[in-house]
């Protein structure tokens, strides 16, 4: 049943996931989407904020129910930079601040529209917070 419905699925959360990370990108200028534009998941985005902590930025997200991660699913409450957009050559700029949001079968429109209305205003806050806004970006390694 799984794989008689996965292109269906395949296709609508991929739309899902472009809508979210093209919305958040335009509206954010610190933002920037990690990983390769084809060749990934259709359900799992990776997006980085220049100079925010992964931490806070997941903090603020859930405290608005937004829920993301940072890391892989299987580092997932590490601290540490992924060693995987290290290895991608994320800037850490980006890499520190970078977060995961997953889409599921039960993923709606209205969901994506509440996440693009909210992510970009609390990503100001953070912004207008952070006691580093200037500067040339560090690169990884």
């Amino acid at each position: 049943m799984a794989a008689k419905h996965a292109p269906d699925y395949a296709n609508r959360v991929g739309f899902q996931r472009n809508r979210l990370e093209t919305s958040l990108c335009e509206r954010i200028a610190i933002a920037r989407v990690n990983g390769d534009p084809a060749l990934r998941l259709p359900n799992t985005t990776n997006i980085g904020f220049e100079r925010l902590e992964a931490e806070a930025v997941m903090l603020l997200l859930s405290e608005n129910g937004i829920y993301a991660s940072s890391g892989s699913a299987c580092q997932s409450g590490s601290l540490e930079t992924s060693h995987v957009l290290e290895a991608m050559g994320v800037p850490r700029a980006f890499a520190h601040g970078s977060v995961r949001f997953s889409l599921s079968r039960d993923t709606t429109e209205a969901d994506i529209d509440a996440a693009i209305d909210r992510i970009p205003p609390l990503i100001g806050r953070l912004t207008a917070l952070s006691p580093v806004t200037e500067g040339p970006t560090d690169q990884a390694g």
